[in-house]
């Protein structure tokens, strides 16, 4: 509790320092655009490395070993996408959100409006999965066992991010990203090497280890435990491939962090550091994920949470002396207390992202027409954080019991259906067109979320469910992203091609420049 209480605190100090300089639109939005490369590449990491990367892929690799380990896989690889497609061009086109880029060449009120409402659901379903993780971890900690206990717990994670993004804006959050960039792979680090030391550097017996300790042989580090074993999971597991692969180059949080830096080249580079400090942490997930099924029982891992999301601070737990000794203790404490900075850091950003998609967007662009002071701006935003935040802690409340990596995966699928064919579409295709542009948006997350809504992660699975008792499911798969990824991508294309409205080449010409130059930018 000493060390929870000191990491709050110590971030908290940051947030209120950051706040006083946070004068305008341009500092609540983008931190006034003076970062560095490598700042802004550590920020980045630090919003990328959520509960999903901590917790949940070590739950995932102890409970199902190779399969699990797809998770790291598919979210270092998508940052590839993000780096070839989207860094540079967005950060030449836009001012602080997506909606700038997707209305520089459309007509600005109901482009806005859809990315707008677009960035709200993707990243309320991303603070869902840290919501859930926030829970389990605190619990697990404090050894709470009752369900109203968890939702307090959740509820005051809500309230501690509500704080940091109203006061701080997005000086404030890059700061504590930063922060807590450096505690995570310092954590894991120190884990890795624990687990490693246990097993004398030899990775081989490792494996061998935790393959026995599965009680599933040489199947646990093969493909097909959780995905293969029937058709529909095959499917399920390219869908969520899709996901992962495609998902970051559309998620908001993220696409916002390319506005803090001063120039398109900041921009590029630090996605390269962002590559780096990410590859770095999830090569050591293995020795994570593995060395929970090595050195925990299965039965142990799933008593403590359903899906396994408990799996890396009981191996912190086990790695330093066991459940009553001291070492066991402090070092439980330290990596929950890493958790919990990933659970904080990851959910201001979130927060940060879709208030000023609220305020900016529909606020100033589409409620005001452009009227509204950067003053009113703000306040919108601020305001929006209190809503938001309200809506994460009810939700976050219902899926407490999901692994925190798979509602991520959602998160992707949404992101990748609806947001990224837009983005690249008004990037790249000179005849694209308002409507294209809303279909391709509205297509996307509504097919996503229904899907989603009508999936055995919401009803039909009586271990880890959102609604438990029930079961309204219909389709087959936990991830949507194999139909609605595609049909974002088909109704932007059929969207322009039925519309009689003609696309403006000069616009084109004009943002394709921009995007490539920079010339013009703001």
């Amino acid at each position: 509790m000493t060390l929870f209480g000191l990491f709050v605190v110590a971030t908290l100090i940051i947030t209120v320092w950051a706040g006083r300089q946070t004068r305008g639109a341009a500092d609540f939005y983008a931190g006034g655009r003076q970062f560095t490369g490598f700042q802004n590449g550590l920020a980045i990491s630090g919003d990328y490395m959520s509960a999903a990367s901590f917790l949940g892929i070590a739950g995932a690799i102890a409970l199902y070993g190779y399969d699990g380990f797809l998770y790291s896989i598919g979210f270092l690889v998508a940052w590839l996408v993000a780096l070839l497609l989207v860094a540079e061009p967005l950060r030449n086109s836009g001012r602080y959100t997506m909606g700038d880029v997707l209305a520089y060449r459309m007509r600005q009120r109901p482009v806005r409006t859809a990315a707008g409402t677009s960035t709200i659901v993707v990243s309320i379903f991303y603070l869902l999965a840290q919501m859930a993780g926030a829970g389990v971890l605190v619990s697990l900690l404090l050894g709470i066992k009752s369900d109203g206990g968890k939702v307090a717990i959740v509820a005051l994670v809500g309230i501690l991010m509500i704080v940091y993004v109203s006061i701080g804006g997005m000086k404030g959050t890059t700061w504590v990203q930063m922060v807590k960039a450096v505690l995570l792979i310092a954590g894991a680090l120190l884990i890795t090497f624990m687990v490693l030391w246990k097993f004398d550097f030899n990775v081989s017996d490792l494996l061998g280890e935790a393959a026995e300790n599965s009680g599933k042989g040489t199947a646990f580090l093969e493909p097909g435990l959780k995905y293969g074993a029937t058709g529909t999971s095959k499917l399920d597991f390219f869908s969520l491939g899709l996901a992962l692969v495609l998902g970051t180059a559309g998620l908001p949080h993220i696409l916002i962090r390319f506005y803090t830096v001063p120039t398109a080249k900041a921009a590029r580079k630090s996605v390269n550091w962002a590559i780096g400090i990410i590859g770095a942490f999830y090569l050591m997930t293995i020795a994570l994920g593995f060395g929970a099924a090595a050195l925990l029982s299965r039965a142990d891992i799933i008593a403590s949470n359903p899906s396994g999301n408990t799996a890396a601070p009981l191996l912190a737990q086990e790695i330093g002396g066991g459940p009553d000794s001291t070492g066991g203790a402090v070092l439980l404490a330290v990596i929950s207390a890493v958790a919990f900075a990933t659970i904080l850091a990851v959910v201001a950003g979130l927060t940060l992202a879709s208030s000023s998609s609220f305020a900016h967007d529909i606020y100033v662009n589409v409620i005001r027409k452009g009227q509204a002071t950067e003053k009113e701006e703000v306040r919108a935003a601020r305001w929006s954080t209190v809503v938001i935040g309200a809506a994460a802690i009810g939700l976050g409340a219902l899926a407490r019991d999901i692994n925190v990596a798979g509602l991520v995966a959602l998160a992707f699928a949404v992101a990748a259906s609806a947001n990224l064919p837009t983005i690249l579409y008004s990037l790249f295709w000179k005849r694209f067109t308002t409507r294209g542009a809303l279909w391709s948006i509205y297509g996307g997350l509504i097919s996503s979320v229904v899907l989603v809504l009508f999936s055995p992660v919401v009803s039909g699975n009586p271990k880890s469910s959102m609604f438990k008792g029930m079961d309204f499911h219909w389709f087959p798969l936990e991830n949507p992203g194999i139909i609605s990824i595609p049909l974002g991508f088909l109704l932007g294309w059929l969207g322009t091609v039925l519309s009689k409205e003609q696309a403006d080449p000069g616009k084109y010409a004009e943002l394709e420049v921009r995007s490539l130059t920079g010339t013009g930018a703001h």
